[in-house]
Formats: C-alpha cells, structure tokens, sequence
C-alpha cells in the first residue's frame, strides 16, 4: 500500500469499467486523482466522494477526449488542479462489432476519432506535461493479437496506440519516463454483449474458463506505475488470462 503516496495521476474515460477500476486502485496506492468523464458526471462525482472519504484526494473533469482541444483543456484543468502529473492512463475507448463489409463512414469515422486520434493526442499531451520519471500507460486490447471475425474495426482502431507508446518510450527514455500498453483480455465490463452464449464462448478461450475482471486490469496498470516497474518500458502487457 502507498507505494504512489504523493505522485498525481489523470486516467481519461474513468467513469465506469476499466477505468473506475484503475483510479480506485490508484487511489488505494495514494495517489491523488484526476477523474476524466465525458457524459457520467454522477458516477465520476461519487467515485471522487468515496476516494474522499476514505482520505484521498480526487478531482473530477468532464472532457470529450475525442476532440484534441478538449483534450488540451483536460490536461490544463488537471494540472490546476492537482499540480504537475506524474501518471497518465489513457484508457478513453469505444465498441463496435460487425463485419467489415458492414462498417459505414460514420462508424469508421466514430471509433478512429476516440481509439486512434483520441489516444494520440492524449498520449502526445501525456509526454508534455507527465513529470521526469513519471509514468505513461496505454489501455489497448488483446484483440489487435487475435484474428477474429467482427472485430477488425475495432482492433485497427486500437492498434495505433500500441505504435505510438511504443515510439513515445524512445523519445521520452532521457526523462526516465516509462511507456507502456495494457491489453485487456476478454473482461466484464459493460463494453462486452449482453449475451449469455457470447459470454460462455469468452470464458472459455481462457485456460482459467472466466472473463476477467476490471480490478485485475487495473492492478497490472498499477504494477507499471510502481516504482518497481522503472525498468520496463516500450512494452505491451497482455492482461487477459491466458487468451494470448
């Protein structure tokens, strides 16, 4: 426990998920908190009030992390806020399942905007502002390994955050700045169908036959913010039991 006693973290789209899981666990570590929301400010005021109660410090910032001006704005506010970050998660994400026949413009247009140009300007961001020796993690998926029907634009929106952490590791090394991805695996989250036979297919892809759970996504994001984790940087973490 403690082990981020005094050190800042911002993670966008923390609202619920992924996401709440990791700024709770942060926060359990001792970290201050920027909460980024986009439309669930009720979720993102409570989850800022439990942290809170419990000794914490945590802030709230509603963002559309979409929209690189937005995102601007995210950073400014988080860094008045809470003062200079020493952790970024860039965990922002959206779904879409479907044949790639099928996807129209719009849908394109929608997952790229969020998953590619998002991640890439809050990464860009993240490298900035995040403070000498602190700490950049990028939520993937383990989709971009797999070679699934359904998933294509989902996984090729993904995949160029895995590219640019990557790039972002080299440029920032002199900083002694870690960059890395998480790709979840298969996880019980509101992202996966509501479907009892999708979800009995899932669990069984993993050697442990379960989907995971958000908690054990967000204790390997912790694991990388640790001071423990400083010699590994430019990777992608495969969280998702074995599916990988």
């Amino acid at each position: 426990m403690n082990r981020l006693q005094g050190k800042t973290a911002l993670v966008t789209g923390a609202s619920k998920g992924i996401g709440r899981a990791t700024i709770e666990a942060l926060a359990r570590e001792g970290a201050a908190v920027v909460i980024n929301f986009q439309t669930s400010d009720r979720a993102a005021t409570e989850i800022a009030a439990a942290i809170e109660t419990t000794g914490g410090k945590a802030w709230t910032v509603q963002a559309d992390v979409s929209q690189p001006r937005e995102i601007v704005r995210l950073f400014d506010e988080a860094e008045q806020l809470a003062g200079s970050l020493d952790i970024v998660v860039t965990n922002a994400g959206t779904y879409w399942q479907g044949a790639l026949v099928d996807v129209t413009e719009a849908q394109f247009d929608e997952m790229f905007g969020l998953n590619a140009k998002g991640t890439f300007f809050a990464l860009q961001q993240a490298a900035r502002r995040v403070a000498d020796g602190g700490r950049i993690i990028n939520i993937s998926t383990g989709a971009t390994a797999l070679f699934s029907p359904g998933i294509g634009l989902y996984c090729a929106s993904k995949a160029p955050g895995e590219q640019i952490t990557r790039t972002l590791s080299r440029e920032l090394g002199r900083r002694r700045i870690t960059v890395n991805s998480v790709s979840p695996g298969l996880t019980d989250t509101e992202m996966l169908p509501d479907d009892p036979e999708f979800v009995a297919i899932a669990s069984g892809m993993s050697p442990f036959g379960r989907l995971g759970q958000p908690q054990e996504i967000a204790d390997a994001v912790v694991f990388l913010a640790s001071p423990e984790a400083g010699w590994i940087t430019g990777q992608n973490l495969q969280v998702g039991g074995g599916i990988i």
